[in-house]
């Protein structure tokens, strides 16, 4: 597996693969204006030419945000995500953020027990932030990295 930078020709596999991860999906066009941000790093997990998994972070004012991490069904649970959540922490870090926030599904167990793995804590919740199914949002911090 190989991460590098998602760059424009990665745009259409990137939003076909959001589409299939997550109910509210970004578009190709959101994706597009979020790869040209000065403040993002859209990320890619390759293997054998196949985009298998990506992700996004934004670091703003000191404080980093995890927007976005996907990995295709059948590529997960072989740390395809961790891998892409260190690089992003990495960048991060870089870019002189002293914490990160991220917010994660209540349902979504397998990605909460990454985040905490990784040092996250649950802080907060969102009352009924997402929709399709209606479901709260679980802010998450990393305030010590």
């Amino acid at each position: 597996m190989i991460i590098r930078r998602l760059c424009e020709e990665d745009l259409d596999q990137a939003a076909a693969m959001d589409s299939a991860c997550f109910a509210e999906s970004w578009s190709r066009q959101l994706l597009e204006e979020s790869l040209k941000s000065p403040w993002n790093l859209m990320l890619i997990a390759e293997e054998e030419g196949r985009l298998v998994g990506y992700g996004s972070a934004c670091v703003i004012a000191g404080e980093g945000e995890i927007q976005r991490i996907a990995v295709l069904k059948t590529f997960r649970g072989e740390g395809r995500g961790r891998k892409l959540l260190e690089a992003l922490v990495k960048f991060s870090k870089d870019r002189g953020a002293g914490a990160m926030t991220l917010e994660v599904r209540e349902s979504n167990i397998p990605a909460r027990r990454l985040y905490i793995s990784a040092g996250f804590l649950e802080e907060a919740r969102r009352r009924d932030y997402y929709r399709n199914p209606k479901e709260d949002a679980i802010i998450m911090w990393n305030r010590s990295l």
